[in-house]
């Protein structure tokens, strides 16, 4: 048999040859020279994943391109303060081929930079002022209008306090005030934490220090090292556990001798009553394990944890107040439309679980729930590492979230409709979907299959993209295309280029979807830059520029040049939209499939 095999591979050379597949037929790899901005050095991308779509070859094939720049609202209140300093802003913008202002009127922080009814008016911020009898916003939509570019205003929905503005609080405070949500602890959202407690299989406890590698001096704690304490105080008393949790030896400062802690293991160190509990643990069993206890705290007890101050999308109030914001500005000024900046999310996979949060989710589920425990516990390995345990209701704990965002959007669409009914929504957020279901933002379209884990039928009815007019997503990497990742040995799904066409793809032609890129990526690269333009305008249709304040004048010239050729944005041309969108319907009638989705992992964070 293995003679015949042979006879069949070779041929009459003597070499074994391959058999060829008649379905199988040669080409060229999907990696060529491109130029998307002609009038920029071409670079090399990913031909075929570049051209998936509707949405994508319509805009191709009708030379239309967005061309953003964000202007954030604190980091810009010196160029913004005056008529004429907006004057000459927007005429430079409009000179290097920007076709969209975006203007952020509503930071983090929860106040306006406009007059608002609703929230005081921000007159300073880190040495720079906004004078309280100046408009900035009714000056910037009077300019966008009379020289011919669209404006946007972005808002924060859910965060309404800024960290560093409470802790810097104070007569001197150059940040002016922390935030209105700081006065409403009812509304901010609440974290569930777990509080570790070192347990024996004989019912003994004792609470663990949660700082790991830091001794508790006072006996009421037990500390846990991942590195070897190497002067232990005098009466303290420790044992070295591996990853399992069994106690493999006990150690006295007399006697301190720990050949190497093993991986995942550590040392429990102790005095007095911790040292006591520990002694008693050795001598009485060989087991161990760290429990965790839930505790339920408001977001601004835990400041260090992020800059924002994170409001609970679940509550009425603050439901309310964000839709309130878009009728008032809507309403009042000439706009084109309005974007919702990320904070249009949870605080994190731990927030919300408050106790108006959980009587909704009771409600939904239809029985009261074992609270948290029916959605997740956190658990403790041995080495103080946190994981979790899935509980019942833990893909509907997703979902749930998921369907509590996109049912805000579709409120803020018809808020936004009802106010100024031509006037058109945006979403930004981060680029790597993968981890968005941590914050319960579901950006993609409701007929997505893709290998996320987290993607089954329900979660994918959640999507809201079919209720916004654009996406806009950061890619805020340094490294522009999958080619030159792929060549410097880096991964190939934190490029610009990678993070576009996952932002393309998830969407599925329901929106149209723009690349962000960080301009404090590129700082004396100017190369990097155009290459990065290069990339986000291939694997999208359109770019974002983050931020006028990063130190933008080094950059004007490549933007001028890459820019050259004029283009209209996409979202700017009626009905193309629902164009698109009745194409891809019909196509999806018809069985007609696109290439399967690559998902290249992208790095946390990213944009959020």
């Amino acid at each position: 048999m293995r003679s015949l095999f042979l006879c069949a591979l070779v041929g009459v050379s003597g070499v074994a040859t391959s058999q060829a597949d008649p379905n199988v037929r040669p080409r060229e790899g999907r990696y060529d020279l491109e130029a998307p901005l002609p009038a920029l050095p071409s670079v090399v991308l990913d031909v075929d994943g570049d051209r998936v779509g509707i949405a994508q070859q319509t805009a191709r094939a009708k030379n239309l391109q967005a061309r953003i720049l964000w202007i954030d609202a604190t980091a810009n209140l010196d160029r913004t303060n005056s008529a004429e300093k907006i004057t000459a802003l927007v005429q430079k913008i409009k000179s290097v081929g920007f076709n969209t202002i975006v203007m952020d009127v509503k930071p983090i922080v929860g106040y306006t930079i406009y007059p608002s009814k609703l929230t005081e008016k921000l007159p300073r911020w880190k040495g720079q002022t906004m004078p309280l009898s100046f408009d900035p916003l009714k000056a910037m939509a009077a300019t966008c209008k009379r020289e011919g570019i669209p404006l946007f205003v972005s808002m924060n929905a859910f965060s309404e306090g800024h960290r560093m503005a409470k802790q810097a609080e104070g007569p001197n405070n150059q940040f002016f005030k922390p935030g209105p949500g700081f006065e409403k602890p009812d509304q901010q959202t609440v974290l569930y934490e777990p509080i570790p407690t070192l347990a024996s299989p004989y019912g003994q406890k004792f609470p663990l220090n949660e700082t790991v590698n830091t001794l508790s001096k006072d006996g009421k704690t037990v500390s846990v090292f991942t590195q070897n304490p190497k002067t232990p105080p005098t009466g303290s008393y420790g044992v070295v556990v591996s990853a399992g949790g069994e106690i493999l030896m006990d150690v006295e400062p007399g006697r301190w001798n720990i050949p190497g802690i093993p991986m995942g293991g550590a040392v429990y160190l102790g005095t007095g009553e911790a040292g006591q509990f520990l002694k008693e643990l050795y001598r009485v069993t060989r087991r161990t394990k760290i429990e965790a206890t839930p505790r339920f705290v408001p977001i601004s007890e835990r400041l260090e944890q992020q800059i924002p101050l994170m409001m609970n999308p679940n509550h009425p109030e603050v439901v309310k107040r964000s839709l309130a914001f878009i009728d008032e500005v809507a309403r009042n000024y000439d706009i084109n439309g309005v974007i919702f900046d990320d904070r249009l999310r949870y605080g994190n996979i731990n927030a919300d679980f408050s106790e108006v949060t959980r009587a909704k989710f009771d409600q939904f589920v239809g029985q009261k729930l074992n609270w948290p425990n029916d959605v997740f516990e956190f658990t403790f390995n041995a080495d103080m590492t946190k994981g979790i345990k899935a509980g019942r209701f833990y893909d509907t704990w997703f979902a749930w979230r998921a369907q509590v965002i996109r049912d805000w959007v579709i409120q803020a669409e018809q808020t936004l409709h009802n106010a100024r009914p031509e006037a058109q929504l945006g979403i930004y957020a981060g680029s790597w979907y993968g981890e968005y279901v941590r914050y319960g933002s579901n950006y993609a379209s409701q007929q997505l299959f893709a290998g996320f884990s987290f993607l089954n039928d329900n979660y994918r009815k959640t999507g809201f993209a079919p209720h916004i007019d654009f996406l806009i997503t950061g890619c805020y990497y340094p490294i522009a295309t999958m080619d030159e990742a792929l060549r410097r040995n880096l991964p190939a799904g934190r490029t610009v280029e990678s993070a576009g066409q996952l932002s393309n793809r998830v969407v599925r032609d329901q929106t149209w979807a723009y690349a962000g890129i960080s301009l404090d990526n590129f700082k004396n690269r100017p190369r990097a830059l155009m290459d990065a333009l290069q990339a986000a305008t291939g694997s999208t249709q359109g770019v974002m520029v983050f931020d006028l304040s990063h130190d933008i004048q080094d950059f004007w010239d490549i933007f001028a040049r890459a820019f050259k050729f004029p283009a209209k944005a996409p979202h700017m041309v009626p009905g193309l939209l629902a164009e698109v969108r009745t194409k891809r319907a019909l196509r999806d009638q018809q069985g007609v499939q696109d290439p399967p989705l690559v998902i290249r992992e992208g790095a946390a964070g990213t944009g959020l």
